[in-house]
């Protein structure tokens, strides 16, 4: 007898007040040939009792002990307990839509190049939701294609971790989820990238994340904007910056200061910042004077976009490729 189509691999701890429902969504699956590997992280609550409930009552429910090891070490632990071919994330605080797997296995299954698809989400509860999080919610939905992920990749995370599937050969030949001191996920991310595997996303809402004070994203240092700027410039120095000794830094506000730090300290000095702020032009900052982007050209070096508004984004982006520069070759957007 083989073995399921989907391992659903949920890494948990502590979730006894939604891991019930996040259970539920799973179980209203309407494709049911998937295994659910659940990790138990050193839960000090009813988690565990919900888990052996849930799994005495259905064999597709697989608990894996993993006392308080950490979250990076139980995805591996759990996905080296997957079986089946793909591996959908999931969380034990959010829901998935009835259709999700079915829809995710679908296309993977019509579409073998392709080595991970997201889809689209909404955050919950909406009602005290900061702009900020409406704001990523909107731009990580609009990346519906390979190519948009690629070049919003060193943005910012392109997609929700628990919303993904993905070919499980895949990130195992890849050594599986790091611990680096920074986001396991968008390392995973940058590294499948890097390795030349297609990305797509289903335009349907058909994951749902859960917006709570103690959700990681908010709470755990490895998701800071610094540990952030620093998985990117890691990448970036073993991909697009390989060998390069100096960049331009286009904006000179507050985030492209902490490039320039933060490339500093790799080695890597400002040969030229630009920015249309006329009362910043002609001055120098850090041993570099700032231009306008009309005095700046592809000749010139690789261009770091480091400016975080997507209105602004788009139009420095715009201005970049009427200048000649092309994305991902003289210049990319890290902010």
């Amino acid at each position: 007898m083989g073995g399921p189509a989907v391992s659903i691999l949920m890494p948990l701890r502590n979730e006894e007040r939604h891991l019930p429902m996040a259970l539920e969504s799973i179980r209203r699956q309407t494709m049911r040939d998937w295994e659910l590997v659940a990790v138990d992280d050193g839960s000090v609550d009813a988690t565990p009792r919900i888990l052996a409930t849930a799994a005495a009552a259905d064999g597709r429910i697989k608990l894996l002990p993993n006392p308080g090891k950490g979250l990076v070490q139980a995805l591996n632990h759990g996905l080296a307990s997957c079986r089946a071919p793909l591996v959908a994330r999931m969380d034990g605080d959010d829901i998935s839509h009835p259709k999700r797997l079915e829809r995710q296995l679908r296309l993977m299954q019509s579409h073998p190049e392709c080595g991970l698809v997201a889809c689209s989400f909404r955050h919950f509860p909406r009602h005290e939701l900061r702009l900020g999080m409406l704001a990523y919610e909107e731009w990580q939905n609009s990346l519906v294609s390979h190519d948009m992920v690629m070049a919003d990749l060193f943005v910012e995370s392109p997609f929700v971790h628990p919303a993904v599937m993905f070919r499980r050969e895949t990130v195992t030949l890849l050594g599986g989820y790091r611990d680096m001191g920074w986001a396991e996920d968008y390392d995973l991310w940058l590294r499948l990238a890097a390795a030349g595997v297609r990305f797509a996303r289903l335009p349907e809402p058909l994951f749902f994340w859960r917006d709570r004070p103690e959700r990681a994203t908010r709470t755990m240092d490895e998701y800071s904007q610094e540990a952030f700027r620093a998985c990117k410039l890691h990448h970036l120095q073993s991909g697009p910056l390989a060998g390069r000794r100096e960049v331009i830094l286009a904006g000179a506000g507050k985030e492209g200061r902490a490039w320039q730090r933060a490339l500093d300290k790799a080695g890597v000095s400002v040969s030229r910042w630009v920015d249309v702020d006329p009362r910043k032009q002609g001055r120098t900052l850090h041993g570099a004077t700032i231009h306008p982007p009309g005095e700046i050209s592809p000749s010139q070096g690789m261009m770091l976009i480091t400016v975080g508004t997507r209105g602004a984004r788009r139009g420095i982006r715009s201005w970049a490729i009427g200048a000649g520069f092309v994305e991902g070759k003289d210049f990319i957007c890290v902010t």
